[in-house]
C-alpha cells in the first residue's frame, strides 16, 4: 500500500512541475488541463499516507511535503474557478431588454449525426446567437431551417473538424471570416447589432489544440489567441470573444489572453462549468469560452444537456451596462507579459516565413 501511496502522489506532483515548463510541446502542455484531477490524487495521497501511517521516515516525510506543495499550488490555480472565490462579473439587475444578448456555443463533432438533439435545445433555450464549431456540409444542411429564426448568418462548412456555422437574430454588421494563423483555422469576426442599436463586437475563434494527432505543440493555439487578444484591447469596444480555445480557463495562455484583451472570465466565482469530456466524466474541463469586456454584467451561464458530441453546448446571458466598466475591473497584463504576448505572435509568423 505504500508504494501505491507513493506513486500517486509521485504522479500529482510530476503532473504539477511539467506544465511549469516554457515548452510548447504537447507533452508538456497537455498538463495544463488535468488540475483538478492532479489536486484529487495529491489528496487521495495525503489522506492515504496519514491513514495508513506510512509517512513516518524523514524521506516519506520530505516527500509529503513535496505533495502538500503540489496541492497548494494545483488550489491556488483553480480556486478562482469555485464559488469560494468573488465573482470577477457582477450579477446583472437590469430590466433593459434592449441590451440583452444570449448566446449558445457548442462543438457538435463532425462524425456526430444526432441533429435533433442540438435543435431541440436551441429551441428551449432560444438564444440569440448560435455558434457551432467543427460542422461540415452535412451539418450545414441540418441547420438550414434554423435560418427562419436566425436570418443573419454567416456559413463556413470544413470537412477538416474546423469548420463554423453562425446563425444570429440580431443583426450582423461587416460579418468577416478570417484565417490568423492557418488557411484552413477560420474564425468569424462581426458586429451585432442589440435592439437598443448599440453595436457588440463578436470573435468567434477554435484554434488547433497541442496534441500528437493535431499539432505537437500549442504555438498556432496561443498565437490566434494573443492576435485576437491585441485586436480587443487595441479597439477598446464592448467585445465577446466565443468558441472551443483548445485550453482551460485556468492555463497560463488563457489567462495571458485575459491580460492581454482585458477581457473577464464570467466562470470565475462561479465555477467550472466543464464542457468536454461529454462522454468521460473523469477527463472534464473547461475547453469551450465566453469572455467579454467590462461592458457586460451576467444574466445567465449555464451548461446544457448532451448533443451526442464530446462537448456540452454552454449557454450565456449577458446585458450590456455602461456603467458596469466602473465596477468591474479589467485584468491588466505587465509589459513584461506583454512582450510574451508579441512574441508568441511573433514564434508563428517566423514558422511560416
Amino acid at each position: 500500500m505504500k508504494i501505491v501511496i507513493i506513486v500517486i502522489g509521485l504522479l500529482g506532483v510530476i503532473g504539477t512541475v511539467i506544465p511549469l515548463s516554457k515548452s510548447d510541446h504537447w507533452s508538456v502542455r497537455m498538463f495544463d488541463f488535468p488540475c483538478a484531477q492532479i489536486a484529487i490524487l495529491l489528496i487521495i495521497s495525503l489522506a492515504g499516507g496519514v491513514y495508513f501511517k506510512q509517512y513516518q521516515s524523514i524521506y516519506t516525510k520530505l516527500f509529503t511535503l513535496a505533495v502538500l506543495a503540489a496541492l497548494i499550488y494545483q488550489g491556488f490555480i483553480i480556486y478562482p474557478y469555485t464559488f469560494l472565490a468573488k465573482p470577477q462579473v457582477l450579477d446583472s439587475t437590469s430590466q433593459d431588454d434592449a441590451n440583452t444578448i444570449s448566446l449558445l456555443t457548442t462543438n457538435v463533432l463532425i462524425s456526430n449525426r444526432d441533429y435533433t438533439r442540438l435543435l431541440k435545445i436551441i429551441r428551449q433555450s432560444d438564444p440569440d446567437i448560435v455558434l457551432l464549431l467543427e460542422p461540415d456540409q452535412w451539418w450545414q444542411k441540418k441547420m438550414e431551417g434554423l435560418k427562419t429564426d436566425y436570418p443573419f448568418f454567416v456559413e463556413q462548412p470544413q470537412d477538416n473538424a474546423y469548420g463554423m456555422l453562425l446563425y444570429s437574430k440580431k443583426n450582423l454588421k461587416n460579418p468577416t471570416i478570417n484565417f490568423l494563423v492557418a488557411d484552413d483555422i477560420p474564425s468569424i469576426h462581426t458586429y451585432v447589432k442589440l435592439a437598443s442599436g448599440q453595436s457588440v463586437q463578436l470573435y468567434c475563434i477554435h484554434p488547433t489544440p497541442p496534441s500528437p494527432t493535431e499539432n505537437d505543440e500549442s504555438t498556432e493555439r496561443d498565437a490566434e489567441l494573443m492576435i485576437v487578444g491585441k485586436k480587443v484591447a487595441h479597439d477598446n469596444l464592448p467585445t465577446i470573444v466565443a468558441g472551443d480555445l483548445n485550453d482551460v480557463a485556468w492555463s497560463s495562455s488563457t489567462r495571458l489572453f485575459l491580460k492581454t484583451s482585458k477581457l473577464l472570465d464570467p466562470r470565475i466565482g462561479r465555477g467550472f462549468y466543464n464542457t468536454f469530456h461529454a462522454k468521460i466524466f473523469i477527463l472534464r474541463w473547461p475547453l469551450d469560452h465566453f469572455f467579454h469586456s467590462n461592458h457586460f454584467k451576467l444574466v445567465d451561464l449555464k451548461r446544457l444537456p448532451k448533443i451526442g458530441s464530446d462537448h456540452f453546448p454552454i449557454y450565456t446571458k449577458l446585458t450590456f451596462e455602461p456603467s458596469a466598466t466602473l465596477q468591474q475591473k479589467e485584468p491588466q497584463a505587465t509589459f513584461e507579459e506583454k512582450v510574451e504576448a508579441q512574441k508568441q505572435i511573433e514564434k508563428v509568423q517566423k514558422a511560416q516565413d
